[in-house]
């Protein structure tokens, strides 16, 4: 009988390296059916099955029948434990190359891989944390010592890590809008460091907290340098989603605009009242921007968002040309593609807005399980 010793696993940020390099995969996900339908492991150069943890229990023929010789192969479940039982099934079948997945989809849905987007005029840098777990974006704005984060995931000791390696000290924390498919970790991070966190006021109007108001026209400054964030309202997917321009150069779009889809109008249950402020950001707000600036979303929705280097990102001028959201013909035809098309709504995302607000304080644990599943942030997602 092997020991789990024997049997190797793969942690959640090797498999994002597999991904992002497109390298190939064989993946035996040992979940239920209802959750793997729901949220699965994806990629080019990864091929993905489902076969049951329950249906295995006798055995794993069923598995070893359709698991391709000579091939890498990653048994995937929910925490780790089931995934481990049937790799140590298969190796004792004679195959090899078989790993679990570390920490099982709770660690997948977690992960937080920093990879830089490109520097800044006077010395900076921004780098874009993909959790390609869940698909949301959040960002680093680095200069001359001193760092901003945007969008927070509440897995907050990566930024804090992050800055420590890059000898910068974060100064200010800031939400595009009241997120409702992920918890923010903008106001923890913010009391964590000592630094200032920011949150558009209109989406604020039931917080529990303190916070700085983020208002069009303000300018953030991030180092003694020209870089600076200054705020853009543009709502559409909260009343109060604002995006941020950094540095002459960059887009900060937060849940509005995407590299594939357009956002939702719906998670606050106003999709009719916020569609056409949705349809104004986006048909005639950044019609006024550089169509040269480049896009830097708050939210992947399919793995060919990502570029070469893993991040996602495009120039205003190409979304323009080929995002589907942005070329609808009318906007009567846009208010019916985007209140008629929803996708189902994010897991727990009531909870979630409630958690943001400061009404709610669930338990770490509890945390996790309203953030399992993709983001279903967008309008095209499929």
């Amino acid at each position: 009988m092997l020991t789990t010793s024997q049997i190797q696993p793969m942690t959640a940020k090797e498999l994002t390296r597999f991904i992002i390099n497109k390298q190939d995969l064989f993946i035996l996900d040992v979940r239920n059916e209802i959750d793997f339908n729901n949220w699965k492991i994806e990629g080019k150069g990864i091929e993905v099955i489902n076969i049951p943890y329950f249906d295995l229990l006798d055995g794993v023929d069923a598995a070893l029948e359709q698991i391709p010789v000579g091939k890498k192969v990653l048994v995937v479940c929910a925490k780790e434990g089931s995934s481990i039982f049937v790799a140590q099934q298969i190796i004792e079948a004679g195959r090899s190359e078989i790993f679990y997945l570390e920490g099982g989809m709770k660690s997948w849905s977690e992960h937080l891989e920093p990879v830089k987007v490109g520097d800044l005029t006077d010395g900076g840098s921004i780098y874009q944390f993909i959790r390609i777990g869940k698909g949301c974006l959040s960002y680093m704005i680095i200069s001359h010592g001193e760092a901003a984060v945007v969008d927070t995931a509440r897995m907050t000791e990566v930024y804090e890590s992050f800055a420590q390696e890059q000898h910068v000290q974060i100064r200010h924390t800031l939400d595009t809008h009241l997120h409702a498919d992920h918890i923010s970790g903008g106001r923890l991070l913010a009391e964590q460091v000592g630094a200032t966190y920011w949150l558009p006021p209109k989406d604020a109007t039931e917080v529990k907290y303190n916070y700085e108001r983020l208002e069009e026209g303000l300018v953030i400054p991030v180092g003694n340098t020209q870089i600076d964030i200054q705020p853009i309202y543009s709502p559409g997917h909260t009343i109060g989603s604002t995006s941020f321009i950094v540095d002459g150069r960059y887009l900060l779009t937060g849940d509005i605009l995407f590299i594939e889809s357009i956002g939702r109008p719906d998670l606050a249950g106003k999709a009719e009242d916020w569609v056409g402020d949705l349809h104004d950001t986006l048909y005639n707000r950044y019609k006024e921007l550089p169509d040269d600036l480049i896009v830097l979303p708050a939210h992947f929705g399919k793995i060919s968002e990502l570029g070469a280097n893993g991040s996602a990102s495009a120039s205003l001028a190409e979304l323009y040309l080929n995002n589907p959201g942005l070329n609808i013909q009318n906007e009567a035809e846009f208010r019916y593609q985007v209140t008629k098309h929803l996708p189902p709504q994010p897991h727990a995302y009531q909870e979630i807005r409630q958690t943001n607000m400061g009404k709610m304080e669930p338990s770490e644990e509890e945390q996790r399980d309203m953030e399992m599943g993709p983001n279903r942030c967008a309008i095209h997602d499929k």
